[in-house]
């Protein structure tokens, strides 16, 4: 052991050995007279020998090494994540869809977890993670797993399990479109959207920013999904609100509240993964996501029922259950970057902002905007990625400096990466719609929305009594 260690400093071995040998002669030979300053000048050549050697080279960075406690927990990160489509998601949108269309909503977000699971397989985590190519999109160098194996590590963690962790990211914002779109659109529509959408929109997108595409190099903060996630998919349920008109009957009668508000609790349990999973370590980080997650989703349902009771007399359990998820997609892209005081802010804003979004501004410009996908998602993850630019504390996340703590350009590269989502999404969205509308068309014929989308489109009833 020591010998290996001092084996890395072979000068300070040259230079004891000088000094001694120069000693040696000194008190041999006197300490006067020339002898003795010969003694002394094979000391002073010594040290400046030491002095100015050139320094060791730097030892070659470690290997990546897997650690079993990041990896314990990213299992069950991305399984909670994993549980908030189904059955988080698909409850909470079933239970506030009319009865006769319950099937019909939980089967959306199901095929679509089913259709991104095959499809991030095969070409989806290439695009968004693999090598960057041009700042816009990844190569194909892992089509189909291609040279990934049991060996293969990302970061700490096997990158089997950093895939399949964000291919539930992808499902979920497939599927948070859906809201929208319920009660009047074809399921072979909404199939062929979960295939075009996640292709050219989410893939793209994810790359930008998760996958060292442009604006990760710009600087943009995103922990887990603002922009990604959120921005995406509401104005993707925007654009499609628009696309397929207003439904026969507009009105909203949740068939049942139970099942909404045990959704909105799967989803809050599951947020836990997605946004501490998003450190991708069992440390610190993740703890302060944990805890900024909850307490900006708590003070988001409290603002929103608040804001509910002042305006409409009375507070609703949907009130609740849409404040939570409010709080929840606002807080996504600071969970990481933020401290308390931050996420407290960002949950007030939440519950208030979106209310208004869904109360008033959906009623005066009348789009059709069924479970308020873009008044919540939308909206929220718009402003959640903005504040992100204004609280990013540095003491709690190194990558990320805000407005408050003295940078005021990350709310500039915040403003631009929310204006690129937007811009891109809403493009490519309208595209994709105008596809689909001429090949196999948007809506089911009126007499089958007003029988129901279970019945018309699967042939089942959610309820036989």
């Amino acid at each position: 052991m020591y010998k290996k260690k001092f084996s890395r400093f072979p000068s300070v071995y040259i230079a004891l050995f000088a000094m001694v040998v120069g000693f040696m002669a000194y008190y041999a030979f006197g300490q006067t007279g020339d002898t003795a300053h010969k003694a002394a000048d094979t000391v002073k050549a010594a040290v400046t020998a030491v002095v100015s050697a050139p320094a060791p080279a730097p030892a070659p960075a470690p290997a990546p090494k897997l650690d079993s406690g990041d990896t314990a927990w990213m299992i069950v990160a991305t399984a909670l994540v994993m549980l908030m489509t189904l059955p988080g998601l698909a409850l909470f949108y079933g239970g506030l869809a009319k009865r006769k269309d319950m099937l019909n909503v939980i089967a959306m977000s199901f095929v679509t977890f089913c259709i991104v699971s095959v499809l991030w397989i095969v070409y989806g985590y290439t695009l968004s993670f693999g090598t960057d190519v041009k700042g816009i999109i990844g190569n194909l160098d892992k089509f189909m797993m291609n040279t990934i194996t049991v060996n293969s590590i990302s970061g700490t963690i096997p990158e089997f399990i950093f895939v399949v962790f964000q291919l539930t990211f992808a499902a979920i914002t497939v599927a948070l479109a859906s809201g929208a779109y319920i009660e009047r659109m074809k399921f072979s529509a909404w199939i062929a959207f979960s295939v075009l959408w996640l292709t050219f929109v989410y893939l793209p997108i994810a790359h930008w920013v998760w996958g060292n595409g442009f604006l990760a190099k710009l600087g943009a903060l995103d922990f887990a999904g603002g922009t990604v996630v959120h921005i995406n998919a509401g104005i993707a349920a925007l654009i499609g609100a628009l696309f397929l008109g207003k439904r026969v009957r507009q009105d909203l009668k949740p068939n049942n509240l139970v099942f909404t508000a045990t959704g909105a609790g799967l989803l809050w349990f599951g947020w836990f993964g997605f946004n501490a999973g998003s450190a991708l370590t069992a440390g610190g980080l993740a703890s302060a996501a944990f805890i900024n997650t909850n307490t900006a989703t708590a003070m988001a349902a409290l603002a929103w029922m608040i804001t509910e009771w002042i305006y409409n007399k009375k507070p609703t359990v949907l009130g609740l259950a849409s404040g939570a998820v409010a709080g929840l997609v606002a807080i996504t892209p600071a969970a990481g970057f933020v401290n308390i005081g931050g996420s407290l802010v960002i949950g007030a804003l939440a519950g208030i902002i979106p209310f208004f979004m869904v109360a008033i501004v959906k009623k005066k410009f009348g789009y059709d905007d069924t479970l308020d996908a873009f008044g919540i998602h939308g909206v929220g993850g718009t402003l959640g990625a903005l504040l992100t630019g204004v609280f990013a504390d540095p003491a709690i996340n190194a990558a990320g400096k805000g407005l408050l703590y003295g940078n005021p350009a990350q709310l500039k590269i915040q403003f631009i990466a929310v204006g690129t989502t937007i811009g891109y999404d809403a493009v490519v969205t309208i595209l994709i719609f105008l596809v689909i509308k001429a090949l196999i068309g948007l809506r089911v014929k009126p007499e089958a929305e007003v029988a129901g989308m279970d019945t018309s489109e699967h042939g089942e009833n959610a309820y036989n009594f």
